[in-house]
């Protein structure tokens, strides 16, 4: 069974949820109904793939204590995770674009990709579609940018949540192939474990050839 929050909140927390809103209230009262909100998780990482979330959330439906996925305990966040994905109203799509892509097309390009797939794997067609931090041109779908977006809109918040718990689920997939790197904790940033890591093992065969310290270590510049 599928871990559920306690659906009686605090005066509070109704009020944080209604500020959450306001970009979804705005773009509402312009006339759009069906209103998705994108985040991204991956575009640090020296490993593994850059992962992107769309997320419709109807109207009159809330995500009990969503929040900017940075913001939340993994627990938390796995809790909301698990709210979301049993909760038959909110649509949602993920896009996933792997670390040979984005070593072909850059860090920046893999993460547009990612987003757009998330949009076509949504399973609704999003009239407006919120984008957290980037500026996203779609070809069919107008978009907005808000900056810090994960912490200011509903449906960007949620988007946070599915991106990151998706993506780190992959890593540690990942970890089980190759656990000298500890993928299960660091999830492919690069932390000190991570370099020592790379250090004492080399690259494997998921991290991303055209970031640095990976591109050195594959092609040592001498001194």
């Amino acid at each position: 069974m599928p871990r559920t929050l306690l659906p009686v909140l605090e005066e509070s927390e109704k009020k944080r949820l209604q500020t959450l809103m306001r970009y979804e209230r705005k773009a509402r009262k312009d006339g759009y109904q069906v209103i998705a909100g994108i985040d991204e998780a991956g575009r640090g990482p020296l490993a593994g793939p850059v992962v992107a979330a769309a997320c419709y959330i109807p109207l009159r439906t809330i995500i009990p204590h969503v929040n900017d996925s940075k913001q939340l305990t993994p627990k938390r966040r796995a809790e909301i995770f698990d709210y979301i994905m049993s909760n038959q109203k909110i649509i949602w799509g993920v896009g996933i674009i792997s670390h040979e892509i984005i070593d072909e097309v850059n860090i920046y390009q893999a993460t547009i990709l990612a987003m757009k797939q998330a949009v076509a794997n949504l399973g609704v067609r999003p009239q407006m579609l919120l984008v957290d931090g980037l500026k996203l041109s779609h070809e069919e779908i107008p978009c907005e940018k808000i900056i810090k977006g994960d912490a200011k809109s509903h449906s960007i918040a949620a988007a946070s949540i599915i991106a990151k718990e998706t993506r780190d689920r992959i890593m540690e997939d990942y970890h089980a192939r190759w656990p000298e790197y500890g993928f299960d904790s660091h999830k492919g940033y690069g932390t000190q474990q991570h370099q020592e890591a790379l250090a004492k093992f080399g690259p494997c065969p998921i991290h991303r050839k055209s970031f640095e310290p990976i591109r050195n270590l594959l092609h040592p510049v001498n001194s």
